[in-house]
């Protein structure tokens, strides 16, 4: 194939041959990498008669590039843009075969006449069109993602940015659970905060620290689990009970250590939560609802599997025999019944940790947990053991060169094949974002441009030598809207970073909140947006869990910290550029007349910058716990490991103090009567 057909035939199948990175710098795609990139993607497969899926949204005909109806609440909606913004791999425009009979088949079972233009009046749902010739799944999604009443009518709402696992009580066994997160919402939401924004809390080894490099985004991490409340203790024999005090007692001895020891806390969690296992068999109400959970919760015994051959086979699955490398091979199914009980006690860990969650109270406003979903999942965890015949083989996903990052990143996660994905009915899409929102009112989804476009890095290439990867963005936005609607959850999109023209504005129209920090806000002139200019369907914040603490910023120890672990230049020019920064921050907040003139105390910056985002028309506000207690340490440095205790700090302060703390308390009031307030003009 010729250089010039080869571009052709990259380019239609979704495959860039030239981008423009964040900086404004222009690359021509190798050849080497486009060829890599089509071999990796495969052979494209003929039109059928019966897509495997065709997604429609309720209100727009198929062939409508239209905006769908304004939503209340004061933020305005944006026409879908035309071109590569929009993508379904098989168009609602889709009909059966001339002359062939058919019907849908709804998703409660009832059988409907076929509309003539899908979606007709059908409610939005996962249905079949049925015919004698084949089926196709149908999926009738709303105009838009899901808001709670106190959005949709105009109301604002804060609350806290969390690292779950740093937020430790006198009851942890060090590190934070999800106990602890019902304890926070609890006690601060009588401070008015209405929500809580956690780290994702996917399944992960017990080494894993980065909760963006997790086994399966389908699953959650038992670290998280409250082991004092798990009902099979009651049921414990005496002298099983007095190991379980034993564990007990070197649990919390954890929080004498001044960093979160995960190893340690999984051997204590791990003994406890067997021998409480052990005892499931006194009680046959909790079996009975164990094996109700299996039987309702899609791949959970295939993930159990999972977690047992790792017991035997080790962490890494394409280590393993090839007999278990693949999840249908028959000898998968019969280790499973070889070590049915070590199967058993990993269903029984997710069954604790989803009633776990579904205890935590929501809040006055109607809102509460707030999680997140992580981009990725690493590649030799279950996700990419379960899905790997949807995946890219010799593909990783991560960024080209920005101005934070010159050389590009490579994330090391794999990637999905966008038609593979459709053939498979986006299956993988839909569990993830179903399992992000359970016992959730909102998911913030990360790089959320990911919807649109990917960046491919060939294996053994430079970050600079990949190039990005069209998805079907219709399709996946369709499926987005519906299972928001499903879970009652709104979706905040994490679109920091190099964000294609037209996105935000496509994810307007979506209801989906745009994520926007004070550090990084400006008008195209390059000044500073003043608060008033903020878009209201936003979630916005000062800083993430990759960047600066404001205390960490504005006294300078950030980046002293950076110098001495090698990763920031003593005298280097990120010492200047910081220094501008923050002198434009604080003549931002002086104009806006929350911080003196030449007042420079990290308190009462703290305050300004906060009571700056109050003010702002966003929907919601988040505010890090480390920000409420001036913390200068932050959870991440990114491209570190060994350097220093990434996502292994524990807030300074305990979450028994943490709703009489001045500084949390001071805070509050900030948020809450600064939003009543801007509430007040809207």
């Amino acid at each position: 194939m010729m250089l010039d057909e080869l571009r052709r035939a990259a380019a239609a199948r979704g495959i860039a041959t030239s981008f423009t990175d964040a900086g404004g710098r222009h690359y021509e795609v190798a050849e080497v990498t486009l060829r890599a990139v089509l071999d990796a993607i495969g052979p494209q497969a003929e039109p059928a008669d019966w897509p495997p899926i065709v997604v429609a949204r309720t209100g727009r005909s198929p062939r409508s590039t239209g905006a769908p109806p304004a939503p209340s609440g004061g933020h305005e909606p944006y026409p879908p843009p035309a071109g590569p913004l929009r993508g379904s791999r098989y168009p609602s425009g889709w009909r059966p075969p001339a002359g062939e009979p058919a019907e849908v088949v709804l998703e409660s079972g009832e059988r409907r006449p076929l509309p003539a233009d899908l979606p007709g009046d059908l409610e939005p749902g996962w249905h079949r069109v049925v015919g004698r010739g084949g089926a196709t799944v149908l999926v009738v999604a709303p105009d838009r993602c899901h808001l709670p009443p106190l959005l949709e009518q105009g109301g604002r709402a804060w609350g806290w940015a969390a690292q779950l696992y740093a937020v430790r009580s006198r009851a942890s066994w060090g590190i934070g659970d999800l106990g602890d997160l019902a304890g926070l919402l609890a006690t601060t939401g009588r401070l008015g905060a209405g929500f809580a924004l956690l780290n994702p809390l996917h399944a992960a080894s017990p080494d894993e620290s980065s909760p963006y490099n997790p086994s399966s985004r389908m699953f959650r991490n038992p670290l998280y689990l409250r082991v004092g409340a798990v009902p099979e203790l009651a049921a414990l024999t005496p002298g099983e009970r007095d190991r379980f005090e034993e564990l007990d007692r070197s649990g919390l001895g954890l929080l004498d250590h001044d960093r979160i020891d995960r190893a340690a806390v999984y051997r204590l969690k791990d003994e406890a939560l067997r021998l409480a296992h052990g005892a499931t068999a006194r009680l046959p109400g909790r079996q009975a609802g164990l094996a109700a959970y299996r039987a309702a919760t899609d791949k959970l015994d295939q993930f159990a599997t999972f977690c047992a051959l790792q017991q035997v086979h080790g962490k890494d699955w394409r280590g393993w025999p090839a007999a278990y490398r693949h999840p249908a091979r028959a000898e998968v199914a019969a280790f499973g019944e070889r070590h049915r009980d070590e199967v058993d006690y990993h269903a029984w860990l997710q069954w604790l940790l989803d009633q776990q969650l579904a205890a935590v109270p929501s809040t006055p406003d109607g809102l509460g947990v707030l999680n997140d979903l992580a981009i990725g999942f690493a590649p030799d965890g279950f996700d990419a053991w379960s899905f790997q015949d949807d995946l890219a083989p010799g593909m990783t996903v991560g960024a080209p060169p920005a101005p934070l990052g010159p050389h590009g990143q490579d994330w090391g996660l794999p990637a999905f094949v966008p038609d593979r994905l459709a053939t498979g009915a986006y299956g993988p899409f839909a569990q993830t974002i179903r399992a992000g929102m359970a016992h959730a009112t909102g998911l913030r989804i990360d790089h959320v441009m990911g919807l649109f476009r990917l960046f491919w890095i060939p294996e053994g290439a430079e970050p600079a030598q990949g190039t990005y990867v069209r998805y079907p963005a219709d399709d996946l936005l369709g499926i987005l809207a519906r299972e928001s609607l499903r879970a009652g959850a709104l979706v905040v999109g994490e679109d920091l970073g190099t964000v294609e023209q037209g996105v935000r504005e496509r994810l307007a129209a979506e209801g989906v909140l745009s994520y926007r920090l004070a550090w990084f806000e400006h008008e195209d002139d390059g000044r500073r947006r003043r608060a008033a200019d903020y878009p209201r369907l936003a979630l916005a914040a000062t800083t993430t869990h990759d960047l600066p603490t404001v205390a960490g910023f504005f006294s300078g120890s950030d980046l002293d910290h950076l110098c001495d672990i090698g990763v920031a230049a003593t005298g280097g020019d990120e010492q200047a550029d910081q220094e501008e920064q923050r002198a434009s921050l604080c003549r931002l907040l002086e104009d806006e007349g929350l911080l003196g003139a030449g007042e420079r105390e990290v308190g009462a910056i703290v305050a300004a910058l906060y009571g700056f985002l109050a003010r702002t028309p966003a929907m919601l506000v988040a505010a890090t716990l480390e920000d409420a207690v001036q913390a200068p340490d932050r959870p991440n440095v990114p491209g570190t490991i060994d350097e220093r205790p990434n996502w292994s700090l524990p807030l300074p302060v305990q979450l028994d103090d943490l709703a009489a703390d001045p500084r949390v308390r001071r805070l509050a009031a900030i948020l809450s009567n600064g939003m009543k307030g801007s509430t007040s003009r809207s």
